[in-house]
């Protein structure tokens, strides 16, 4: 197609869940997620909790050297909340500004299975 231009996926934004759910299956496809995105040499955007779903597609992207960006609300830093972290954390003020860095910050965008903040 004359003037298409191709564009490099370099940063992708999922999505997911901060608990495992019910269905396994979930989280064995968010594991090899994060392994797609390392492989494929895509950075990888997301909610910076280190449980469950987050915890599976930030732990296996970084696992391939990818650059990791959890983007976190400042009230959910006490230890407890997020976990270990797995690549730079950006801490902003509130979810509804951590929703406009995330769409800032990526390229494109995958939703898996989460709950109301998902």
């Amino acid at each position: 197609m004359e003037g298409s231009s191709v564009r490099t996926l370099e940063k992708i934004c999922v999505f997911c869940g901060a608990n495992y759910g019910k269905d396994k299956s979930h989280v064995k496809a968010t594991h090899r997620l994060g392994e797609v995105l390392g492989k494929r040499g895509i950075n990888l955007i997301y909610g910076r909790r280190s449980l469950g779903l987050m915890g599976c597609v930030s732990t296996a992207a970084a696992l391939h050297e990818r650059q990791v960006l959890g983007i976190i609300p400042s009230a959910f830093t006490k230890k407890n909340l997020i976990g270990k972290i797995c690549g730079k954390e950006l801490k902003v003020a509130t979810i509804h500004e951590r929703l406009l860095k995330m769409m800032e910050f990526g390229n494109a965008f995958i939703a898996l299975p989460g709950g109301f903040g998902t």
